[in-house]
């Protein structure tokens, strides 16, 4: 049973008080809070166990390199891969892009060649395909969603030419919370010789995800959203990818034998990993999953879709209110804005009096802000431990914010 009561209790920081109010923290879509135990693997980690990793042969070397390789193998599991070897850490799902970029695709594209984007993708999955674009003369593909906020599969297929080489695309919108169906997209792209990236950073908040079963090449997660440290993530890759993959970064750990005339790379997924990584970060991670598979993300998604519903409803009774994203599935994701000329930071810093914590901004979003046609929105992104009750203190501060701007 999925008690929220006692997964309230784990996160410290939600016992604490803004303004003289309850924090009721709606900004997880952003960077979740931090449950205890992924605190206290952190502290053990720098305060009792720290070492660098690989190559010490002293105890806490050997424990150090134990516990942050494990992980490899926890990510694994809660990504349903083949094996941990096919799991890249690194500091998060921008990193884990730009990798692919520069080893994946800026080697085999050449101008005229296509890489097809939905309007709905974070600026992490827009920029570096943007260098391609500069550098190398690669055209972007933009895919539009429709008035609900969907992103239909068929659009995206169609969107294949020949000259496509590439689909980077979000499972879970963080603006819309809209969710796409990633597995109808990757059968068709594949059958036309196209690979697929997922940007995961918000479905797997949200969701089990099963990697085997979406066929993607790539799929990007980051830990901070994960309940985890900021610093953390991993990319997964196919084997295939991973051996058509030039390093992305030199240095330490991706080498077998350097020489002043040669150099030899080490195996994949090392070989995408320079240098001394997030070695804590990397720990307070792979607790932080665990954490949320012994809770079962299919508890998790169930409670997060209650929680969705009765926003839905309760939102729904606020005619002057603007939503966007409005299918049936989405995630527990809600950006919004009030009639008339209030700005989306003014609404946010009266909701913070109240002690709500919400986004302002474009979220990273910039294509999708342009498509919805606003410059801005605020933003209440869920996670685990929120609850209905916090939905109503956010609608009786969007109540007094409709009061100050009428």
């Amino acid at each position: 049973m999925f008690d929220i009561n006692q997964v309230r209790a784990d996160f410290p920081i939600l016992a604490r008080e803004v303004n003289n109010k309850p924090l009721v923290y709606l900004d997880s879509g952003a960077s979740a809070q931090k449950p205890q135990v992924v605190i206290d693997a952190i502290s053990q980690a720098y305060s009792m166990e720290y070492a660098n990793v690989h190559r010490g042969l002293h105890f806490l070397s050997n424990l150090a390199t134990e516990k942050y390789e494990g992980v490899r193998g926890i990510i694994a599991r809660f990504l349903n891969a083949p094996s941990e070897d096919n799991i890249v850490i690194n500091s998060g799902t921008t990193e884990g892009i730009n990798m692919v970029a520069y080893g994946w695709a800026m080697p085999r594209m050449d101008a005229g060649d296509e890489i097809i984007l939905s309007v709905m993708e974070h600026h992490a999955n827009i920029v570096p395909w943007h260098f391609l674009r500069e550098r190398q003369g690669v055209v972007l593909k933009w895919v539009d969603t429709d008035a609900m906020g969907a992103l239909d599969p068929q659009a995206v297929i169609d969107a294949i030419t020949p000259k496509t080489k590439l689909i980077a695309i979000t499972h879970l919108s963080n603006v819309l919370g809209t969710k796409v169906d990633i597995k109808a997209i990757t059968q068709a792209a594949h059958a036309k010789g196209v690979a697929v990236l997922v940007d995961g950073s918000q479905a797997a908040v949200h969701m089990p995800v099963d990697v085997s079963d979406l066929e993607c090449d790539f799929y990007a997660i980051t830990g901070h959203k994960l309940y985890g440290p900021s610093g953390s993530g991993a990319i997964y890759c196919k084997s295939e990818r991973m051996a058509e993959m030039r390093p992305f970064m030199g240095g330490g750990d991706m080498i077998r034998d350097v020489a002043k005339d040669h150099i030899t790379y080490n195996d994949p997924p090392m070989k995408f990993e320079a240098g001394t990584p997030g070695i804590v970060q990397t720990i307070g991670l792979g607790v932080a999953l665990e954490y949320m598979m012994d809770l079962g993300m299919a508890e998790i998604a169930a409670h997060e879709d209650q929680l969705r519903d009765y926003t839905v409803a309760k939102l729904g009774g606020l005619n002057w209110l603007q939503v966007y994203g409005h299918t049936p599935d989405k995630g527990a994701i809600f950006s919004f804005s009030l009639d008339g000329a209030a700005h989306a930071h003014d609404i946010s810093t009266i909701l913070d009096k109240k002690g709500v914590a919400v986004r302002a901004g474009h979220h990273c979003a910039a294509p999708l802000m342009d498509h919805l046609g606003v410059t801005a929105t605020c933003r209440a992104s869920f996670g685990m431990y929120n609850t209905t009750e916090e939905v109503d203190v956010l609608v009786e501060a969007l109540e007094l914010a409709h009061e100050l701007f009428a």
